[in-house]
């Protein structure tokens, strides 16, 4: 089977805070899935900060990141939201929101110091949170009799492949998920550790947290 890629998101929210000048700049980070869900936190967080002098922010949508946009929110053009944009696609995530909210300091900061700060804010941002892979794969159904458990989680564990919503009835029950390209082999494995005695279904395909 044919590798079907993965991409990289936001796995645990986080935010940061970096003080240029006596101008607080807040970057919270989100993970969204949508447009639309992308502009509710924006709404959100214009309304928690609704005293700042900006709420500047950029994301990126997609398993293939096609999805980008960006504000200045009142700043100079091209000086907030395209560097908070450039920090995403430089960390490689996709998914993601980050607004970078300013208290102005009474300092002006002229157009290279706001860039560098809010580079740095949305840098501090990302480094509050937890960036992981989602991965094309299948998740399978594995259904079987007792005297089978050993071999199949011996063989599981020998793969690094954990356990899913095990259900012990007349019968025990596992779903695992396994990378796309994985399916046939791992199937093959389990289909020879239990001599064929396993029923294993193909509950669904998509992309996966690994």
């Amino acid at each position: 089977m044919e590798n079907k890629g993965s991409y990289r998101v936001i796995t645990a929210e986080g935010a940061g805070e970096i003080v240029e000048k006596k101008s607080r700049f807040i970057a919270n980070v989100f993970s969204v899935e949508s447009v639309q869900e992308a502009e509710e936190k924006i709404a959100q967080m214009q309304k928690k900060y609704w005293d700042a002098r900006h709420n500047c922010y950029a994301f990126v949508i997609g398993a293939d990141s096609s999805v980008t946009r960006c504000s200045d929110n009142g700043e100079p053009s091209g000086t907030a939201g395209k560097p908070i944009l450039e920090v995403i696609k430089g960390a490689g995530v996709t998914n993601v929101l980050i607004i970078v909210t300013r208290y102005f300091g009474g300092v002006l900061l002229g157009t290279g110091g706001l860039v560098r700060a809010y580079t740095q804010a949305a840098q501090a941002g990302l480094a509050e949170c937890s960036i992981g892979d989602v991965v094309y794969g299948t998740k399978l159904h594995l259904t079987a009799d007792y005297n089978l458990i050993n071999n199949i989680q011996y063989y599981l564990r020998q793969e690094e492949i954990p356990l899913e919503n095990e259900n012990y009835t007349d019968k025990v029950e596992y779903d695992i998920t396994v990378r796309y390209e994985d399916t046939d082999r791992i199937i093959d494995g389990l289909t020879q550790k239990t001599e064929g005695q396993i029923k294993i279904e193909k509950a669904e395909e998509g992309y996966f947290p690994f």
